[in-house]
């Protein structure tokens, strides 16, 4: 693969490399009508193709919150049209890596020495590139390590990134009101803190800790005397992504088994740490030679506060979903619905959320669940396409619901994708003996 040199850091570079994907974009639908007026019966598919193309390539160059925003938007499998989808989905662990040099240069700039002063040998060409860093190859001491380095001037170009994407985030979700500045809060909140690999060096250790107990499931050891803020040293793991697991997997129990220990690793965060991994996709997770799940990568942990745990997980109740006037305070709880919505409004969103939440919590309805049940995905894809189709949809105030559901929500639907690719049954409940 091609290596890059240079990452614009700039606030104009930056902007300047996205007016032009802009620009490219305009071109593309230009493009779309003209053909349009000549053949009627032409579908947008080659329109998403050729949007999806200029995006992702604009982005890729840019890295950081730019293409982590295509990474986030590529595990919502049933709300994007496909390219976009196979596309964005290669920002995950496919993209340009920094050339030797750069790389020589960020470490020694972030450590003090070269990597050859630190390691008994050092791989200076990169194994795996994503969004915020890449990965390379070191020996210490005969043990095998993955070194991670963040990619530089990411972390200061966060705020000017996202302002940017703001006006086109508005416009798509149709956010009205100036509180709605708390989920882009937030969504800049976690970048940050995924820039900080200090702190994640010290949340994989607490994961680490908390979660070994979990059967099938390992996690590198992480070396702080070898990390700083923008460096990361852990064990190299063996294994293969996930995704390419499950793409030559045929052995059900292998899958179960696999399924069981990724839904219990979650389900333990969620309910017994109130702290989870919100980065749920398949350049997160590989499956060891002894078919193992191997956990790496914990930049990105959410807090979830009693104060929305609480509501969010009495709507997986369906006595709850299916009693009027508890559902109606729930979603009053969770800033779903607001005291100055109008009538229709209310009665939009209400129904709404009955829909999606008597879908989506289904796996929690029974004591075990199949997510190889096709019927299950396909409905919820059914759902999505609905509501890009819907009109009324577009004229409501999208504005609404808690800040936390921007990552609690993008966690299940990465682990839902992930477990469906999987194809595994579990025991929902399982993780309840790790508790003690």
């Amino acid at each position: 693969m091609k290596t890059i040199d240079y990452i614009p850091t700039s606030k104009i570079e930056r902007a300047t490399k996205l007016v032009q994907t802009g620009a490219k974009v305009g071109v593309n639908y230009l493009k779309y009508y003209g053909e349009k007026m000549v053949n009627s019966d032409l579908n947008r598919d080659k329109l998403n193709e050729n949007n999806a193309e200029d995006i992702y390539d604009g982005l890729k160059s840019l890295k950081g919150s730019a293409l982590k925003v295509a990474q986030m938007l590529s595990m919502d499998k049933s709300f994007l049209p496909q390219a976009y989808v196979e596309k964005f989905s290669l920002s995950q662990f496919s993209v340009p890596p920094l050339s030797a040099p750069l790389v020589l240069k960020t470490f020694k700039t972030n450590f003090g020495k070269s990597p050859y002063e630190i390691f008994d040998e050092f791989d200076a060409f990169s194994v795996n590139a994503a969004s915020i860093g890449q990965v390379h190859m070191a020996v210490k001491d005969n043990k095998k390590l993955a070194v991670k380095i963040q990619y530089p001037g990411i972390a200061n170009s966060i705020s000017s990134d996202l302002a940017l994407v703001k006006p086109i985030a508005i416009r798509m979700f149709n956010l009205q009101g100036k509180d709605s500045d708390k989920y882009f809060k937030e969504v800049e909140d976690k970048l940050t803190e995924e820039t900080n690999y200090l702190l994640e060096l010290k949340q994989s250790q607490e994961v680490v800790l908390a979660c070994q107990k979990i059967e099938n499931l390992v996690f590198p050891t992480y070396y702080p005397e070898y990390s700083s803020e923008k460096i990361i040293t852990m064990d190299w793991m063996s294994g293969i992504h996930i995704s390419e697991f499950t793409k030559k997997n045929t052995n059900l129990v292998i899958a179960d088994k696999l399924g069981q220990a990724l839904w219990d690793f979650y389900m333990y965060q969620i309910h017994i740490l109130r702290k989870v991994h919100a980065d749920p996709h398949p350049g997160n997770f590989l499956v060891s030679p002894e078919n193992q799940l191997v956990a790496i990568d914990f930049g990105c942990m959410k807090q979830i506060p009693k104060e929305f745990y609480i509501p969010y997980f009495e709507l997986i109740d369906k006595k709850i979903i299916d009693n009027k006037e508890l559902f109606r305070e729930k979603l009053f709880e969770l800033e779903i619905l607001r005291v100055d919505d109008t009538k229709e409004e209310t009665a939009y969103f209400t129904q709404l959320f009955y829909d999606l939440l008597s879908l989506f919590t289904q796996p929690f309805q029974s004591e075990t669940f199949d997510f190889s049940d096709e019927l299950f995905f396909e409905n919820i894809a059914k759902l999505g396409e609905q509501f890009s189709k819907d009109t009324n949809l577009r004229k409501m105030n999208g504005n609404r619901g808690s800040k936390h559901f921007i990552y609690m929500n993008r966690t299940f639907f990465g682990l839902y994708n992930l477990m469906f690719d999987l194809k595994a049954k579990i025991v929902v409940n399982q993780y309840k003996k790790y508790q003690n």
